[in-house]
């Protein structure tokens, strides 16, 4: 029995939800995101929730049932409110610019990198220093945020590099004279 699987998703106010065919689209304020539903999962719609249950007691069904899911809550989520990552840089001389479907980083290499946004993310630079990044997708926003965080990782010793804004840098003491 799945723990996750067995609740329903509420579908807030100005969201909706079709299934056409295998796919499930939700549509909200902040975008449109689908979903191939899976064939070992039926999932229902009715009464502002979302139901889902596996079709048989196979253990991929039952593996899937609380995946799928967290999938949809997710999705809901994303088209209602929209997911959010923040990233700090620290260093010397180390800073980010978003210009349009751009993000400029000077991280003390020899060039600047540029980095293309992608799709349905939103970059912004409040300071040179900090970078938001927000979406509906949950998996866009953070396998974007994931790729310029491995740019330069936090190091130890000084804490130079880019963090999650809620991260913490477990620092090193340096070497003894």
């Amino acid at each position: 029995m799945s723990r996750v699987g067995k609740y329903p998703v509420a579908i807030p106010a100005g969201v909706t939800v079709t299934q056409a065919g295998g796919l499930l689209t939700v549509k909200g304020k902040l975008g449109e995101l689908k979903l191939k539903a899976l064939p070992d999962v039926e999932t229902t719609v009715a009464d502002g929730k979302i139901v889902v249950s596996p079709r048989n007691q196979s253990k991929r069904a039952r593996s899937q049932w609380g995946t799928q899911r967290a999938l949809l809550n997710n999705m809901v989520r994303g088209v209602s409110q929209g997911y959010k990552k923040v990233l700090d840089i620290t260093g010397v001389g180390y800073k980010a610019q978003a210009q349009g479907k751009k993000l400029n980083l000077n991280l003390g290499f020899s060039h600047d990198l540029a980095m293309d946004v992608p799709a349905g993310i939103e970059i912004k630079t409040p300071t040179a220093t900090q970078v938001e990044i927000s979406g509906a997708d949950i998996q866009v926003v953070g396998q974007f945020a994931a790729e310029i965080r491995s740019k330069r990782p936090p190091e130890p010793y000084k804490g130079k590099g880019i963090k999650y804004s809620d991260e913490v840098i477990l620092r090193k003491e340096g070497k003894k004279k």
